[in-house]
């Protein structure tokens, strides 16, 4: 940008450009993002559970699982990640639990089919 001023006239004053001085009193604008925790990490486990219900329901764990397993999908909408990763936490203990219990009773199921205890 050139000076108003012309090189031979040394009387006038110096007239800065109107966009320069625009430049020095703008300010940098800043933007706020909010970053929430990321709920879609927490794994609550549902269809596990829902199938442990219908199918293994080992003295009501599947039950159990899935009430812990609906508790996280609530604390996931109410951004409670320390709850809901909490209750997954014993929602997979339940359905564990469930899995391995019921798989146990059901092979026993099959031993007792395949060999009789016809000795007593």
């Amino acid at each position: 940008m050139e000076n108003k001023s012309c090189k031979g006239d040394s009387l006038r004053p110096a007239v800065q450009c109107k966009h320069s001085v625009e430049k020095k009193t703008m300010t940098n604008p800043t933007t706020v993002i909010e970053i929430y925790p990321d709920t879609t990490e927490v794994n609550d486990y549902y269809l596990w559970s829902i199938f442990n219900f219908v199918y293994l329901n080992f003295c009501c764990l599947g039950f159990i699982a899935l009430a812990y397993s609906l508790k996280v999908r609530d604390k996931k909408l109410l951004n409670d990640l320390n709850g809901a990763v909490e209750d997954a936490k014993t929602a997979r203990l339940f359905n564990i639990t469930s899995s391995a219990l019921a798989t146990f009773c059901i092979i026993l199921v099959f031993i007792f089919l395949r060999y009789p205890l016809t000795d007593y």
